[in-house]
């Protein structure tokens, strides 16, 4: 038990420090859970000698992972991006691992081995490419978009890679691998014991058994779980449910992911997936991460020195072969400009599924264990390298005009007195109140199928960047009396305001605001009007909150309006001591005038209610007396 206790002690003391510094420098926490399993492992040596039964332990985060993949994969969404996820997506996996497989063999290893090398090197890090997309605000572009639909097809065809790499070891291995597994597992003896066909028939069996219970038995299970309103017992039933078909597709002699997987895909659109997601999802990141931990506790380093030269010239190596399938790829799909090298550089390298798959190799008697340590340490060098290649990207996104903007802007055939500056959802509803009104608008906005989805309901827009000038002054910006902002981008919306108050004095700017600091952003750079969005809508439950507590209509009404005249005032008089590189709850004088702000509010809502309750009062009593 000491010794137990001891060695949880150092892994969760390595993930505690060793992720959130690779986090914060932009490495992605898979790297940092390798770094950790590095540092406590070759490194300190402080790992003991039970590594690999850990490991095996925590190869059960990735079951829990493909059944959170499966959650999300409803079968009408992916019906829907089927162009790029089987073609795009499919094209790469299936290329990729061809040339990879070609160079392996030029090498000289058999072509079992190689095919084996192709395909797990095929697959990219979903998990450090979504992270490093979502900070850097990439995924909403094409490029982003197309390298999340690769990355969705690589996520499912991890299952069938599962169950083809088996086929790949030489018929005497698998015996011994079969005989070691029934070691293990003693239902397999009987499944040894049946002709093939009932073999077939078991493993067909176990199948459907997942799909039927997962469509007809989960849900009136977790109905009558969910009664008890006791949330200890609803993860138990989330994991009672992943256990128990882990162990159902082990005792046929299945992969426990693929189970897992169908599972997931059959509950993706039960009432219970959201609750079924926040249960499992600490335990496959705990696990996972243990996972990788362990991955870089054994890599052999030893190896590393004896070679570096050798290792980062195949880990570069991969990642040039892999950009250049990425590249015309990307080209046949008409990518272009920034997009066509955010896709390229962004997925060149191999992903923590590589591991996943080279220890499953080696347990199949597919790939040795001298070329499973190099194959590791090349993976976990191409990822370690990731980051620079994201920045080789930033580089080249400056140098290089974003040809396609500028290519698929349209010619603007007329200018009317106000523009509106983006229509997602927010600016389709300010755009339909006012044409609906009786006044016409020119409409801008840089996504096409945001403009023909506008079109098809008898709107009137233009695609092109709201932000350059060129397509502002087409748009008659010199002439217009209104200018609406309502971007996504709350950096651009803020530059197209700045941008817009330089050149003229006299136009109306409004602009949405995504929080308090973007108004604060907005008031600075010259916005007249400024809308929070969803301060007047969270206004409106307010409202409805306080009339259903008690208040009439109308003392609610007028609750209402006294709180926004009053924060917007207050809001006003905030934006003259915020400091943009002083951290809010560190900026003294804010805080305290914040704080007798709420005061003086919260005094004049008591006054006003106090007033309304007289005025009400007194109509009573006037009533009364006529």
């Amino acid at each position: 038990m000491e010794a137990f206790l001891f060695h949880a002690s150092i892994y969760l003391i390595a993930v505690v420090l060793a992720v959130p510094i690779a986090s914060r420098l932009g490495l992605g926490s898979v790297l940092g859970y390798l770094v950790a399993g590095i540092i406590i492992g070759p490194v300190l040596n402080m790992t003991g000698t039970d590594t690999k039964d850990l490991q095996h332990f925590a190869e059960f985060g990735v079951v829990m992972m493909l059944f959170l993949i499966g959650l999300e994969l409803e079968p009408r969404a992916l019906w829907a991006m089927r162009d790029r996820l089987v073609g795009l997506g499919g094209l790469q996996i299936v290329v990729t691992a061809l040339v990879v497989t070609l160079g392996v063999l030029a090498l000289g290893y058999s072509w079992r081995i190689a095919l084996t090398l192709g395909v797990i090197l095929s697959l990219s890090s979903t998990a450090i490419v979504l992270q490093t997309l979502s900070e850097k605000q990439l995924m909403p572009t094409a490029g982003g978009r197309s390298a999340f639909s690769v990355l969705l097809m690589q996520d499912i065809a991890v299952i069938p890679i599962l169950a083809f790499l088996p086929l790949l070891a030489l018929p005497g291995a698998r015996a011994l691998a079969k005989a070691q597994a029934a070691e293990t597992h003693v239902t397999l003896h009987f499944l040894q014991q049946l002709p093939p066909w009932g073999v077939t028939l078991v493993t067909l069996g176990a199948v459907a058994a997942t799909v039927l219970a997962g469509h007809y038995l989960v849900r009136p299970l977790y109905a009558y779980v969910h009664r008890a309103r006791l949330r200890e017992v609803n993860t138990a039933l989330a994991l009672m449910i992943v256990v128990s078909i882990a162990t159902l597709m082990l005792l046929v002699g299945l992969s426990p992911a693929l189970g897992a997987f169908l599972a997931g895909v059959v509950l993706a659109n039960s009432e219970f997936k959201h609750e079924l997601e926040s249960d499992i999802a600490p335990f496959k990141g705990l696990l996972l991460g243990l996972f990788f931990i362990t991955v870089g506790a054994g890599m052999d380093f030893d190896l590393f020195f004896s070679q570096p030269i050798t290792l980062l010239g195949l880990a570069l190596a991969l990642m040039v072969a892999k950009g250049a399938v990425l590249y015309v790829l990307g080209r046949l799909f008409k990518l272009k400009s920034r997009n066509q090298w955010l896709f390229t550089l962004g997925l060149a390298q191999a992903g923590e599924f590589g591991f996943v798959l080279t220890a499953f190799s080696v347990k199949q008697r597919i790939l040795p264990d001298s070329l499973a340590q190099s194959l590791l340490l090349v993976i976990a060098l191409s990822m370690f390298l990731t980051p620079l290649f994201f920045i080789l990207h930033d580089v080249i996104a400056k140098r290089m005009k974003d040809e396609g903007a500028a290519h698929e802007a349209d010619e603007i055939d007329e200018q009317q007195p106000i523009i509106i500056a983006g229509v997602g959802r927010f600016g389709q509803v300010v755009n339909r109140m006012v044409t609906m009104s009786g006044f016409r608008t020119t409409v801008l906005d840089h996504d096409l199928k945001v403009i023909q989805l506008l079109r098809q309901f008898g709107f009137k827009g233009y695609v092109g960047d709201p932000t350059r000038p060129e397509l502002l002054r087409a748009a008659g910006i010199g002439q217009a009396r209104v200018l609406v902002v309502c971007l996504d981008d709350r950096a651009a919306a803020t530059r197209l305001v700045a941008y817009v108050r330089r050149l003229r004095e006299d136009i109306h700017i409004i602009a949405r605001a995504r929080d308090r600091e973007h108004v604060f952003e907005l008031y600075r750079a010259g916005a007249d009007d400024i809308v929070r969005e969803y301060f007047d809508g969270a206004l409106r439950v307010g409202r409805y909150v306080l009339e259903n507590a008690g208040l009439s209509d109308y003392e609610a009404r007028e609750l209402e309006k006294t709180f926004f005249k009053l924060d917007r005032a207050a809001v006003r008089d905030l934006a003259d001591l915020w400091k943009p590189d002083l951290p809010t709850e560190k900026n003294a004088a804010y805080i305290a005038r914040a704080k007798q702000l709420n005061r003086e509010l919260e005094a004049a809502l008591l006054a006003r209610y106090s007033q309304t309750r007289s005025e009400k009062t007194e109509t009573r009593t006037d009533t009364a007396a006529e």
